[in-house]
């Protein structure tokens, strides 16, 4: 269960400026759709079956995060660093990943369906 709520994050994320950190914050399950989460600290937080739909993440710090079963339908993920997250089930259609680092990331059952892996570091994708 998420620590905080949506809105007491926002407010959160206002305060904290250009590089918010939410390292190993549990944000498990909540609908963070749309939000502004660009350059944001996040590694080793729990992001668990979270909505993160269309969020921008561009060049955040998702370093051993979990990220299993989140929702990153359209996220911006580009330069993200990803190294050891956990993306089990994670549904990332559309998703943008251009130069993220996956090195190490657990990707099992993960939905990669138009995902955009332009110069992607550590990604070997599976042939069928």
């Amino acid at each position: 269960m998420a620590e905080i709520t949506r809105k007491e994050l926002i407010l959160a994320l206002i305060a904290a400026g250009d590089h918010p950190r939410l390292m190993g914050v549990d944000l498990s399950g909540l609908d963070l759709s749309g939000l502004a989460l660009h350059r944001a600290n996040l590694a080793r937080a729990n992001l668990s079956g979270a909505n993160l739909i269309m969020a921008n993440l561009f060049g955040a710090n998702l370093k051993g995060a979990n990220l299993k079963g989140a929702n990153l339908t359209r996220a911006d993920l580009e330069g993200a660093y990803l190294a050891g997250a956990n993306l089990s089930g994670a549904i990332l259609v559309d998703a943008i990943l251009t130069e993220a680092n996956l090195n190490d990331t657990i990707l099992d059952g993960a939905d990669l369906t138009r995902a955009v892996l332009d110069d992607v570091k550590g990604y070997r994708p599976t042939s069928d």
